[in-house]
């Protein structure tokens, strides 16, 4: 039981290392969430996290003692950083934990906080000690095949869902986006507070549909992808539930997408039939939200 411990804590600490020397600059600037400002110093405490982090994983796979109370020590650190992040207000930020790509959340200090129980556990001797000689060499082997099994079993959900969204994406790109049809841009919509905004929510997306659509139906899980994002807060408007909101939209048919910013501001909007023309509503928002000039 120890030495399973003990592997699965250092292969979640070569995972983490990894992630963070693979797109060092990502990490280094998702530190920003924790207050380190100066790029300079963002650099000097990845490195320093790549560093520690590689040395406990090989610590713990070779049986150093203390190995396990550095663990303990490094992510009880990890989960107070965490909660004091999210305490600030920054849940949705790049967390840095395994990457510039991981986000805060509420899951992220407890996971921490359970892994340095874990790692407390096997410093106090509280979980059977390890084995000696073969058996040793045989739970640390089966350890990491569990790990290649799961990591390989991620990786081919991803790769599925990649050849969903590409099958998506090949029907065209660039939604038709016409003046005289629908809301008003740069105009703040009163029916804009019908869509909810968590907590993480950086853009509002109205999605306007019609239980007679055959397109609609077939786009569903274009719209289910685009929901999943938790920086979007997608709401979907039946044209006969909620014909009043498509009224004052002036909605010309479905399916068709309008992309607000938090004040209900409309930013793009227009006619879309695949992924990749929804996609191109969000990223024209997101353009002109920044101020950024498109070309015609």
């Amino acid at each position: 039981m120890g030495t399973a411990v003990a592997t699965w804590l250092a292969l979640i600490l070569f995972a983490g290392a990894g992630r963070k020397a693979w797109r060092v600059d990502h990490a280094a600037a998702a530190l920003l969430t924790y207050g380190v400002s100066r790029r300079a110093l963002q650099r000097l405490v990845a490195w320093g996290l790549i560093a520690i982090e590689l040395g406990l994983a090989g610590a713990l796979l070779a049986g150093v003692e203390g190995a396990a109370a550095g663990a303990a020590a490094v992510f009880a650190s990890f989960a107070l950083a965490t909660s004091g992040a999210l305490l600030a207000g920054r849940r949705g930020r790049p967390c840095a934990c395994f990457g510039g790509s991981s986000r805060l959340g509420p899951g992220s200090p407890l996971l921490a906080g359970a892994l340095a129980l874990c790692a407390a556990a096997l410093a106090l001797g509280w979980l059977p000690a390890a084995p000696a000689g073969y058996a040793r060499w045989l739970t640390l082997a089966l350890s990491v095949t569990i790990a290649a099994v799961a990591g390989l079993t991620v990786c081919l959900l991803a790769l599925a869902r990649e050849v969903g969204v590409l099958r998506l994406q090949a029907a065209g790109r660039g939604a038709l986006e016409i003046e005289e049809e629908g809301p008003p841009l740069g105009v703040s919509q009163p029916w804009a507070d019908a869509i909810p905004r968590p907590g993480r929510t950086l853009l509002l997306v109205a999605i306007f549909s019609s239980d007679g659509c055959p397109l609609c139906r077939s786009l569903a899980p274009a719209v289910r992808h685009t929901a999943a994002d938790p920086l979007l807060s997608v709401a979907i408007f039946d044209e006969h539930a909620d014909a009043s909101i498509w009224q004052s939209a002036e909605i010309p048919g479905s399916p068709y997408a309008v992309a607000l910013d938090l004040d209900g501001t409309a930013l793009a909007k227009g006619t879309f039939n695949s992924l990749g023309q929804l996609e191109s509503i969000l990223a024209t928002a997101r353009a002109r939200e920044r101020g950024v000039s498109l070309a015609a």
